[in-house]
């Protein structure tokens, strides 16, 4: 490990760190959980360059195994789930130190997190993140949920922007917008799923402004009131990807066509929605895989054509 650390910031390491033997098995492990629980942006990046394309995936792992702990409970009690949270920042804290880990997740996100100048902030703020839903089952208005969004979604397109590249800090700005948008998203397709676990995100002052009794979501009853709330949080979530979709020229060129393919792919559940005629409750809406390589196709054509 001592010559591993020593090598994070050589061209010729940066150049293979995902087929490094002490490395490979951890970076394959993060491709899968990438390919398991992220099909569209898995998608998306699947052309990107090697080196952005293992280091996504590293990137993605730690997320989904942050996620998991909490999403995945295991008959875990709510101290002992809190108990693994706090030794994950501090193995994050170590990682950050010394460049390296044996934990599998993390022994991947590691080195990409040092040679790409991950800021640890955001890797932190995932885990205050992925604990809020032991903490909070309902938000009172949409400043509250909008912490959530960003913590548990804006956070992973800032660290995505460090392996990206950029030409402009402002396109961090973008990305958080970016993420808020696809947690909208997210948020808006899994209503359903959601209240079943007791859960709704939708904001309580905004539901008593259209009418919108929590029994309605409970009892899965679609009344024109929670119809017009819907389609309100549907343009909202269109104006994140707005503002998102405009920090895309910030990246380099080479990223560029992957995160737009994927702004779009995640934006056509949206349109899926709409389609629907805003009903939460015929299930999960999800985009075609012709309909993802169509975009992708664009996207690839467009950048390499006009940039």
């Amino acid at each position: 490990m001592i010559t591993l650390v020593r090598s994070l910031h050589s061209s010729t390491f940066r150049r293979r760190f995902w087929r490094e033997p002490e490395l490979c098995a951890a970076f394959e492990m993060a491709r899968r959980i990438t390919a398991h629980y992220a099909k569209s942006f898995y998608f998306a990046a699947s052309i990107l360059p090697a080196e952005r394309r293992w280091a996504t995936y590293a990137v993605y792992g730690f997320c989904r195994y942050a996620d998991n702990l909490i999403d995945a409970p295991r008959g875990r009690t709510p101290e002992e789930l809190y108990a693994e949270v706090e030794a994950l920042r501090q193995e994050l804290l170590i990682c950050y130190r010394t460049g390296e880990s044996e934990h599998p997740v993390m022994r991947a996100f590691a080195p990409v997190a040092v040679m790409y100048g991950i800021d640890i902030r955001y890797a932190l703020d995932l885990l205050k993140g992925v604990t809020m839903d032991m903490e909070y089952s309902r938000y009172q208005t949409f400043d509250e949920l909008y912490v959530f969004c960003y913590r548990v979604a804006s956070v992973v397109g800032l660290m995505m922007t460090s392996v990206l590249g950029y030409s402009d800090e402002s396109a961090f700005e973008y990305a958080e917008k970016m993420g808020v948008a696809m947690q909208l998203t997210n948020i808006l397709r899994d209503v359903q799923e959601d209240k079943a676990m007791g859960r709704i995100y939708l904001p309580r002052d905004e539901m008593q402004r259209f009418g919108v009794d929590e029994n309605d979501i409970l009892q899965e009853r679609f009344s024109p009131e929670l119809k017009a709330m819907m389609q309100f949080q549907v343009e909202r979530a269109h104006h994140y990807y707005d503002e998102g979709d405009r920090g895309i020229k910030l990246l380099t060129k080479e990223s560029r066509y992957a995160i737009a393919a994927a702004s779009k792919i995640y934006r056509g559940i949206l349109r899926k929605i709409e389609e629907r005629g805003y009903n939460p409750f015929l299930g999960r809406v999800f985009v075609p895989p012709a309909t993802k390589m169509k975009l992708l196709l664009q996207e690839v054509i467009r950048t390499k054509l006009w940039g």
